[in-house]
């Protein structure tokens, strides 16, 4: 009981932190930068958006969450695209809501998923193969951002720019290296060798079976190996949609304030904001994400008071809608889950095998 109050109690003031980021982040900006900034100016480029504009955001939100799941659908199959979209937003919801929600989202996860029907071996197989194609696509992500910015010469000094192009190269050399590795047999050798080297030193009372973590570790690069040969296809094409879709939320933000600085710097603004919703002082980052992206576009010579009414926008489609969404499509499979019961015991489907 105590746990749960210090869980409550620290989810209760990162929440606060992050809206108190977000409500000072004219405050911050000028501190930071010199700049005068107000909310009225902020809730007046608000007030000139078109309903076209806002059209034209909600589709390109829908068709971003449709498109993960494409991502979600080849890491487990027999899910549907359906069900891909209610998990995805109820485990967004909880992400956001919560300091360190993924492990709760991935609790959620697993209670989903066998209300479905799903055992929990390819559960698990799920969880990992989409969470290191999450991490893979974040670190390439910089790579893209560096890249688009020496494309457009942006880049103010050849030293700079031989330094930008080393950076970017050693992102993708890591990320075609971890890649390798998920198919690379020796490496999990190696780490079930390291992880019974680790296990050995617990008191025996507690010490699991000889060789246990590694026989684990060997199903488990076994089942995610496959899934990736399988399904590597739909993995990137689900993953590259859902970012390209993001990227043109941000453009169309930008667009709408008054603080787009053109196609290689939104590429490279977008990339900055994905990184920092890494930033786990804050669920999902929020506010240190609006806060970054502002000083970004700042930085790339747009007005202070767009860039800050750029990233607050942009903040509420890939943040803040996501809460009530995931509401929504909580309570739907909660609703449904009660008037139609499944018996978690009961065995898998033979094509989700």
């Amino acid at each position: 009981m105590r746990k749960k109050w210090v869980q409550a109690g620290l989810s209760a003031v990162s929440l606060a932190l992050a809206v108190l980021l977000v409500v000072f982040l004219p405050q911050l900006v000028h501190g930071l930068t010199g700049a005068n900034v107000s909310w009225h100016e902020i809730g007046a480029l608000f007030g000139r958006m078109s309903w076209q504009m806002i059209l034209l955001m909600t589709v390109l939100w829908l068709a971003s969450l449709y498109a993960y799941t494409f991502v979600m659908t080849s890491a487990l199959p027999g899910l549907t695209h359906l069900q891909a979209l209610t998990l995805n937003a109820a485990g967004s919801a909880v992400s956001n809501l919560l300091p360190f929600g993924g492990a709760a989202g991935v609790a959620l996860t697993f209670g989903m998923t066998r209300g479905w029907g799903f055992t929990t071996r390819p559960v698990v197989v799920y969880t990992v193969v989409t969470g290191i194609w999450n991490t893979l696509f974040r670190f390439i992500l910089p790579a893209v951002g560096i890249i688009a910015l020496l494309m457009a010469g942006r880049i103010p000094s050849a030293r700079l720019t031989s330094a930008a192009w080393g950076g970017a190269v050693s992102i993708l050399v890591l990320v075609a290296v971890v890649a390798a590795a998920l198919y690379w047999k020796p490496a999990a050798d190696l780490l079930g060798r390291v992880l019974d080297k680790l296990i050995g030193l617990l008191p025996r009372r507690i010490r699991p079976a000889e060789h246990a973590a590694s026989d684990a570790i060997h199903r488990l690069r076994a089942d995610t190996a496959e899934i990736v040969r399988r399904r590597w296809a739909g993995l990137s094409f689900g993953m590259i949609a859902f970012l390209a879709l993001q990227c043109l939320i941000m453009a169309a933000c930008e667009v709408a304030t008054g603080s787009y600085p053109g196609p290689a710097e939104t590429v490279a603004v977008f990339a900055i904001s994905r990184v920092l919703t890494s930033a786990l002082i804050t669920p999902s980052g929020a506010g240190i994400m609006e806060g970054g992206t502002a000083l970004t576009l700042i930085a790339f010579g747009q007005p202070a008071g767009a860039a800050t009414a750029a990233a607050i926008l942009f903040g509420f489609w890939t943040y803040t809608i996501e809460i009530p969404w995931g509401g929504l499509a909580l309570g739907a499979w909660s609703l449904l889950r009660r008037r139609n019961p499944v018996d978690d015991r009961s065995p898998e489907p033979a094509s989700r095998a």
